[in-house]
């Protein structure tokens, strides 16, 4: 699976500025053929939650039909990153997926909020799980806080998910929890880590870039610079299963006692 990961530099609080920002790099990435396309966290708005009653996403219809469109034309997946969803008087923070026939497959809602951006106040915290499946491969999205929760990604790896997709916010002074952290959700969970990052800045907080791509083995295939570009990597699927079978992890667990 050829992956093109989008680590946008946000324009604060403008949606029609990111939309058209981020639809330029996806056409951008598609003449290298990529199978999948992946945007970072809150990417329409970034951090503007203090605004989110004018800019949010009314039942993510933009996003869907932004990115929907998008994979339906160049029949691509695309895991859109999240976007504020509004729906009534609550906002989420929401990831959407698509099916290379631009249908929207999954949306998974940020189930642990971030205190120190305040999401909380703003944001109404997800109840349900990220697993999907893409090109007949299992998978699962989290958001970028989720991933200090190892206990969370592994409920959706013993389901099924071979591959981690992870959209963030991540803030630069925290660059080498960032990778730390990312490395070891794939080392103990035998699975390809995901995690697109935004570049750039807003009123409050410097970003770190950085986006990765990690294999199963804990090996970095790939890994973006601090500036805005477009991250690309090659995946072997079958190389799961081999890693798997070579550290049975799964079959030592001891679930009774834990």
């Amino acid at each position: 699976m050829k992956l093109a990961l989008i680590q946008l530099d946000i324009v604060f609080g403008n949606p029609e500025k990111n939309k058209q920002n981020a639809q330029t790099l996806i056409e951008h990435a598609i003449k290298q053929s990529p199978d999948t396309v992946i945007l970072p966290e809150l990417w329409t708005t970034g951090y503007d939650l203090t605004r989110l009653n004018a800019i949010a996403d009314p039942n993510a219809a933009d996003i869907r039909a932004f990115a929907g469109d998008l994979a339906k034309k160049y029949q691509i997946n695309i895991i859109a990153g999240s976007v504020a969803k509004q729906k009534g008087d609550k906002v989420t923070n929401t990831m959407t997926v698509f099916n290379r026939k631009g249908e929207c497959i999954k949306e998974y809602s940020k189930v642990h909020l971030f205190r120190l951006m305040r999401e909380e106040r703003y944001m109404e915290a997800g109840e349900a799980d990220g697993l999907f499946s893409i090109d007949d491969v299992s998978a699962a999205g989290f958001i970028c806080y989720d991933i200090r929760f190892p206990e969370w990604l592994r409920r959706h790896v013993l389901q099924g998910a071979k591959l981690l997709f992870i959209p963030a916010e991540w803030p630069a002074p925290r660059l080498d929890h960032w990778r730390t952290l990312l490395t070891c959700r794939a080392i103990e969970n035998q699975a390809f880590v995901i995690a697109c990052n935004r570049a750039g800045s807003d009123p409050e907080n410097q970003f770190a870039g950085h986006s990765l791509v990690i294999s199963p083995w804990g090996e970095i295939l790939a890994e973006a610079g601090d500036k805005e570009e477009i991250l690309f990597a090659d995946i072997d699927i079958a190389s799961i299963d081999a890693i798997r079978n070579r550290i049975p992890v799964f079959e030592d667990r001891r679930p009774e006692l834990y």
